[in-house]
Parts: C-alpha cells; structure tokens; sequence
C-alpha cells in the first residue's frame, strides 16, 4: 500500500523546511526572516541607507583586486550572453539540419543576446527551482517568436559545460599577455649591473619558473578550445573557431578542470618563490618595491618598507596553490559518466582560480617594472680589502688588519668617525651580558 503524505515534497510525511534548499539568487525570499533572528545583535542599524552591495559579504577577489576583464569574464552577464549565443548556435545547427527554424526566429535570438532580465530569471529559478530552465524562459519572454525552439533538445550541460569552457578559454587569453610581460620585466631585472652573482642566479629561476609555466598556459589553453558535445554542435564549433572532444558524454570530462587548475597551482608555485626571495632580498637592503609617493602605513617608515605587494602575491599564491584539490576530488567522485555534486564546487573553485592568477600576476607586473636595485659597490670594497687582510695572514703570518685597511679607505672615509661605535663588540651581543651567571 502507498500511503499518502500529509505533507507535500516529502514521503515520509515531514514538513520540508522552508528555505533549506533554496538556490542562492532566491537569497532575499529569506532576507527578512534573517533579518528578524539578527534583530537584536543589528538593531539600530539603517540598512535602508546602506548601499546593498556593502550590507553583504564581497569576495576581496573582485572589490579589491581583480582586472576589470577578469572579474567581467567570470561575471553573470558574461555567463548568461553566453548561454544565449550557445542557444542561437544550436538553432542554427538544427536549422541546418532540417528542423523547422526560420530565419526570423534566429534573428530574433541573436538581437537578444545581451538583453537580460535578470530580475525576471530570479523569479523564474525560484518557481522552476532550475537556473538553466529559468533562462530559457527569460529568453523566451524577449524573444517570442523563437521561444519554443530555445534550448530545444538540449540538456542543461550543453549550456554549462560548453560556457565554462569558452570563459576558461577567455580567461587563458587574459592570462596569458600577463605571462609575457612580466618575463619580461623579469629579464630586464638581470641585467642590472648591480646584481651580484647569486642574485642573478635567483632571477635567471625566476624566469625559468614563469617560462615553463607560460608553456603550460599553451597547453591548457589549446585545451579549452574543445568542446562538447555534438552531433549538433558543429555550427557552434565553427562560430568558435574549435575543436571538439573526440569521447564524450554530456560533459567534458573533469581532468580538464584538473589541468587547468593544476597549471595555475604551478604559477602560484612560481610567483610564490620570486617574492619570497624579493622579501628576503628586500630586508637585506639590496632590493625594493615601487614606492609611491603618498603611500603609508609599514611599507613606507624611513628606516624600513615592508615589500606589502610581494606578501600580498605570497599570500594569494598560497590560495592558488590549494585550489586544485578541488577539482582533483570532485573528478575522483564523478560516478560513471558524472554526478550532479560538482556544480557548487566547480562555480567557485575555477573563477577563484583564474581571478587569483590574474592578480597575482598583475602585481608581480607591477613590482618588477619599478624594482630597485641598489648598489653593491660597498659589498665589493669589503670584498678586496678582506682579501687583502686575509693574504697578510694567511701568506705573511701576519695580524688580520682588515680594519685598518677600512680607515684608510677613501670609499669608507664618510664613516671613518663612526667606525670605532660601528665596530663596539657590545653592540652586537644584546642582552647575553645580563643574563649570563
């Protein structure tokens, strides 16, 4: 016997809780029932008043850091244009086909691809409880006449899959220019006549690190450009200028993303190296960043400039690098052919990847084309007359008489007065006096 629930959604005849399962455009179905749970902690604030975007959590990504064309390549509107000329594609494809597609119906679509209501798809996910669903009717709304054949014998992954594909590949394009240049700078920074050995030593890394990773950049980017799924798809391929997946099902198979990201990692791994080494070189006095002129705050006291932009590509370099275990378990765990857990994950996993990588790399832009070097004349002078006190010893069995060679040094003459202070053993022991028995 089938027993009937009393309550609708559930077989067991438990109430859903309301909300649970909501998606995150219907978020302010829910605003005021948070609001009234928060009341006590908020009371007195204006949220009337306050901007929207600044009553809710931004990613840092974006409002602080991110190139305007990155942050627009991962944005909503550049994945739901998508999605349409994706739509207008396969319509064409099906036109060619056989199928019973006008001209005017494509035309229709393709003088539509930008205009979004994105307030009408809001409401459309929240009663169809179905993004992709929710966009073809939104489209369909704007577009009339080609609304019974918008998305017609697709699946959602059509639009999905083949999305993330093109903004990925866009995403590579952005990437990439990034890559030359700051080789370049990087070059540039060896040829400073200042540089002693071991520094150029360090530098000539650098530019190996970002040159092998500038060719996995290629790689991945060639990558991209395959897409799925077919038969229908050849006219979008040909709009794109791409290849397809020779084996595929609805997906493109997730090592893609595992590739993609693992080459992103391995530039984290790079720029991670280059500015820990600028911050070590930074504190030795040898190296610093660009300083600007208004700047404050520890980066900019007299008697040292914390190297702020090199912690900054550390500290982002570090959550680059960890990010490929996204896609690295969420390919592990894909059954069969796929399974609907990787979605959540994949939205944010790959735009904080690419959004990373370009600032990352757009900082260490910026560090390397006003990196100052400073001279190693003094290293230098040290270096002969030491030499030469050694050779007294060593060679005549003489007294180590560096410091007599410094008083006469011409090169050292500035401090000539200090030297005796400079030279206080006591300045050098801290507190051992005190706390010796």
């Amino acid at each position: 016997m089938i027993s009937k629930s009393r309550h609708p959604g559930r077989s067991d005849g438990r109430p859903m809780q309301k909300g649970r399962n909501d998606p995150i455009v219907n978020d302010g179905a829910r605003y005021s029932d948070r609001n009234k749970m928060a009341a006590p902690m908020e009371s007195g604030i204006d949220f009337e008043n306050i901007p929207p975007e600044m009553a809710k959590y931004r990613t840092p990504l974006v409002s602080r850091y991110a190139s305007p064309e990155m942050a627009y390549t991962f944005s909503e509107m550049k994945k739901f244009s998508t999605w349409r000329k994706l739509w207008t594609w396969l319509a064409k494809s099906e036109k060619t086909l056989g199928l019973n597609i006008s001209d005017e119906q494509i035309a229709e679509m393709e003088a539509n691809l930008m205009n979004i209501d994105f307030k009408r798809a809001a409401e459309e996910e929240k009663k169809r409880r179905h993004d992709v669903m929710a966009h073809v009717h939104t489209f369909g709304v704007c577009c009339p006449k080609a609304a019974a054949i918008i998305h017609l014998g697709a699946t959602s992954a059509f639009v999905g899959d083949n999305t993330d594909l093109i903004v990925m590949r866009d995403a590579f394009d952005i990437v990439l220019p990034k890559m030359y240049s700051e080789t370049s700078s990087v070059c540039r920074t060896i040829q400073e006549p200042a540089l002693s050995g071991i520094h150029t030593s360090s530098t000539y890394s650098w530019i190996y690190g970002t040159l092998s990773v500038r060719g996995m950049i290629l790689s991945s980017a060639e990558l991209k450009g395959r897409q799925a799924p077919r038969p229908v798809s050849w006219h979008c391929l040909k709009e794109m200028k791409r290849r397809h997946f020779l084996i595929c099902g609805q997906t493109y198979t997730r090592k893609v993303d595992i590739d993609s990201l693992s080459t992103l990692a391995s530039l984290g791994a790079s720029v991670h190296k280059i500015c820990t080494d600028i911050r070590l070189l930074a504190n030795f006095k040898e190296l610093e960043e660009p300083f600007e002129k208004e700047q404050i705050g520890s980066s900019a006291m007299p008697y040292k400039r914390n190297p702020m932009r090199s912690e900054r590509c550390c500290a982002l370099a570090r959550h680059l690098m960890t990010l490929v275990q996204d896609p690295l378990m969420t390919h592990s765990v894909q059954w069969m052919e796929r399974s609907l857990d990787d979605s959540a994950n994949r939205r944010i996993c790959l735009a904080e990847a690419f959004l990373t990588a370009d600032i990352v790399l757009s900082t260490l832009q910026n560090i390397s084309e006003g990196l100052v070097v400073y001279p190693k004349e003094c290293h230098e002078e040290i270096r002969v007359l030491s030499h030469e006190a050694g050779a007294v010893v060593k060679q005549e069995g003489g007294d180590n008489d560096l410091v007599e060679r410094i008083k006469k040094s011409q090169y050292f003459k500035p401090i000539h007065a200090q030297l005796e202070a400079i030279l206080d053993p006591s300045t050098f022991t801290g507190r051992a006096p005190s706390q010796s028995v």
